[in-house]
């Protein structure tokens, strides 16, 4: 890593990230179940059948990981509260061990001199909320609120940002219409009326904490380069029709009022009655915008039914997800995000790393192909804003290796390894190298 402090903005916040159910260990603090932990328990939609029940146990260890973060000297921590735990019913009944436990979080954060950067929804919806239809039921937007309160209202005073949903692709998209994330559906009409309540329960919780007195508001959404896979105009077609539905649909309902003429034909006949009228809380003024970065996807058409696109296998170099490393599309969003949407609103990247092959070894993980892809990809936010792109910060993923999801424990994301069995953590070469940049 070649890259030092000198070469961002004086005032440019480093920072690493995690999430509740990743860490945390879902079996602790009088936490309810969500729909993870049935999605887990179905067979063929985890690796290995395993979930987040002890997870990292950062519930118990979180002393031990924040001194990581401070040692490397990150200025930030981004964490995520569980829902189920704080509320195991979804509304009412408040559990105040889950509570205390996000009281103690921060304050060890800002013991540490920490910035705690808090998302309140990383993907665990309550199962009894989900019983009720979950995303797919507009009243989740006012049960979303009613956990903003409860939450801000023990919190709020003491954390350096927030955001209400990490990923709002992930939660509808992914989890509603290609079914690889709870609650595992494969259904466009829930898809589309996840997406739409997904944005409705963003502003409704933006309201709630302007409410209680909050700013440095903001939202974290993701982002993948949408690119032909051929010259051909098919795939062109293919490549915005997909573009519309990750890249646009979101960011331009929150600032622009509108969701893309490029997925209407799709989505028109799903949303719900009156969804416009609903853009007045959409549209809640934001602080800042986070972009979580990871690939590009190279599209092609496909034959069937709307979108009639498909991903088609790149050149480029890969993760062990599989992603290909295009740094590229990072700089390139974020200075369309600038021209075309967000303005002179602060951009900040709020997750972006790699899974990669790592080894313990001697005890140590001499991670390159990390460093290597954090290094090209600081890079590109330097060009970004050398273009003008209002970047404000760059937030690593992850702190630890962790339980990523669909894949289980088997994909490895983080600066420091984990080994699941004994808990022991490992800061790997590219957290060494992270610190020499920062210090």
């Amino acid at each position: 890593m070649t890259l030092t402090r000198k070469d961002f903005p004086d005032d440019f916040l480093f920072g690493v990230a995690t999430s509740a159910y990743q860490i945390e260990g879902a079996q602790f603090g009088g936490a309810g179940p969500c729909h993870w932990d049935s999605f887990a328990a179905t067979p063929g939609n985890v690796v290995g059948a395993e979930d987040g029940a002890r997870a990292c146990d950062h519930y118990h260890r979180y002393a031990e990981d924040l001194d990581l973060v401070r040692d490397a000297g990150f200025d930030a921590y981004r964490f995520s509260t569980s829902w189920a735990r704080v509320m195991p019913d979804g509304t009412g009944a408040v559990n105040a061990e889950g509570l205390d436990f996000y009281d103690r979080l921060v304050d060890a954060m800002l013991a540490r001199g920490i910035k705690p950067c808090a998302t309140l929804y990383h993907w665990e919806l309550p199962q009894p909320l989900a019983d009720r239809g979950g995303w797919r039921n507009r009243d989740i937007a006012s049960w979303f609120g009613e956990f903003t309160e409860v939450v801000m209202r023990r919190i709020g005073d003491r954390v350096y940002n927030a955001a209400p949903i990490n990923e709002p692709w992930c939660v509808g998209w992914l989890s509603h219409f290609l079914g690889h994330h709870a609650p595992g559906m494969r259904d466009i009409r829930a898809a589309v009326r996840a997406m739409h309540h997904i944005l409705l329960a963003h502003g409704t919780s933006i309201e709630v904490m302007r409410g209680l007195g909050m700013q440095n508001l903001g939202a974290v959404c993701n982002f993948e380069w949408a690119n032909p896979a051929d010259n051909s105009p098919e795939a062109a077609r293919a490549a915005e029709i997909y573009d519309a539905i990750y890249n646009r649909f979101f960011v331009e309902g929150m600032f622009k009022g509108r969701y893309p003429d490029a997925l209407m034909e799709g989505f028109a006949p799903h949303l719900p009655e009156h969804w416009q009228d609903d853009f007045a809380t959409i549209t809640a003024p934001l602080d800042w915008f986070g972009i979580n970065y990871y690939t590009r996807s190279n599209l092609c058409a496909v034959d069937g039914p709307w979108p009639g696109h498909g991903p088609v296998e790149g050149p480029l170099p890969k993760t062990a997800m599989g992603w290909e490393i295009y740094p590229d599309g990072l700089r390139d969003h974020l200075v369309r995000l600038a021209r075309d949407y967000t303005a002179d609103t602060p951009l900040i990247i709020t997750e972006n790393g790699m899974a990669g092959f790592d080894v313990l070894k001697d005890g140590a993980v001499n991670d390159q192909p990390r460093i290597d892809y954090l290094h090209a990809h600081l890079d590109a936010v330097r060009q970004a804003i050398a273009q003008g792109a209002p970047v404000k910060g760059y937030i690593a993923w992850s702190l630890l290796d962790n339980y990523e999801w669909a894949f289980g424990y088997e994909k490895r994301f983080g600066l420091v390894h984990v080994d699941f069995d004994t808990l022991v953590r490992t800061p790997k070469a590219s957290w060494h190298a992270m610190r020499q940049l920062l210090t």
